[in-house]
């Protein structure tokens, strides 16, 4: 497989961690063209030092339009940002959008029924490298595309393939909205801290340590969640003391299962 010739159209925090992970991981063809109306000093300084090709004025001469086009706009924008992406289209450009809530179809009325699009999903930790993407293509896609598109969303974390676009709203439930569900967890359990005694520097420095350190053996185990779990909690002990309160009926379980079903919901309504 070889690498695409790509072009990304916004350069925000979710922009730029795709495209630093394309240059350190020299995933692409040639230099992106990267479309940003606000790029920050350090884009500016990609552009000078010729890494990147930032908001060329010139189109792509026949047969240099890139492989694949990257949108990574906020939602909001999308609408007003599509008329500068269109030019650099060509026929055989496939569009992988990162863009929360927009389906295939909003992307296929656009930019032409023909066009292959790819509808990705990623979450936060993208920022650093550890984000989870998941993505889904439109009729036609070819394995080659998947791949290629695959590769780039690597860039920044692990990737996921669904065939049932209809599954990106539990997606963006469960992985999108996901890292606010554990930031809360963590806030909680520093409350707590605080509630039971402790310093508030030291219970926020025990509940982020300890929020990131399990994540960060959860990420490394291939035992299930509930056997680690397990192991943590000895019979009689203050684990299963803790655990009797979040386990009871209704409990954490029942609690997440309503806030995916709440999010999940408002995922399909924002989409229309």
């Amino acid at each position: 497989m070889s690498p695409p010739a790509v072009l990304l159209m916004g350069a925000g925090r979710m922009g730029s961690a795709l495209l630093e992970g394309w240059l350190g991981g020299h995933a692409l063809r040639g230099a992106p063209i990267v479309l940003e109306p606000k790029p920050s000093d350090a884009l500016a300084g990609l552009g000078r030092e010729g890494f990147i090709h930032l908001n060329p004025l010139v189109g792509p001469q026949p047969g240099s339009c890139p492989d694949i086009a990257v949108i990574a706009v906020k939602p909001q924008t999308l609408e007003a940002g599509l008329p500068s992406l269109v030019p650099w289209l060509g026929p055989e450009t496939a569009v992988l959008s990162i863009a929360a809530g927009k389906p295939i179809a909003y992307f296929q009325k656009a930019l032409g029924l023909g066009r292959r699009i790819v509808r990705a999903m990623p979450n936060t930790p993208a920022a650093i490298g550890q984000g989870m993407t998941v993505a889904c293509g439109s009729e036609g896609l070819t394995f080659a595309l998947q791949e290629q598109a695959c590769a780039l969303l690597r860039a920044v974390g692990d990737v996921a393939w669904i065939e049932d676009e209809g599954l990106m709203d539990a997606v963006t439930a469960v992985s999108g909205s996901g890292p606010a569900y554990v930031f809360l967890l963590a806030e909680a359990l520093a409350e707590a801290g605080v509630a039971a005694g402790l310093a508030p520097a030291l219970a926020q420095r025990l509940a982020r340590r300890t929020v990131a350190g399990a994540g960060a053996l959860l990420a490394v185990r291939s035992e299930e969640p509930s056997t680690l779990r397990i192991e943590v909690t000895s019979p009689g002990g203050t684990t299963e003391a803790a655990l009797s309160v979040l386990m009871a009926d209704p409990g954490l379980k029942a609690l997440m299962v309503r806030a995916v079903e709440k999010a999940t919901a408002r995922s399909r309504a924002l989409a229309g």
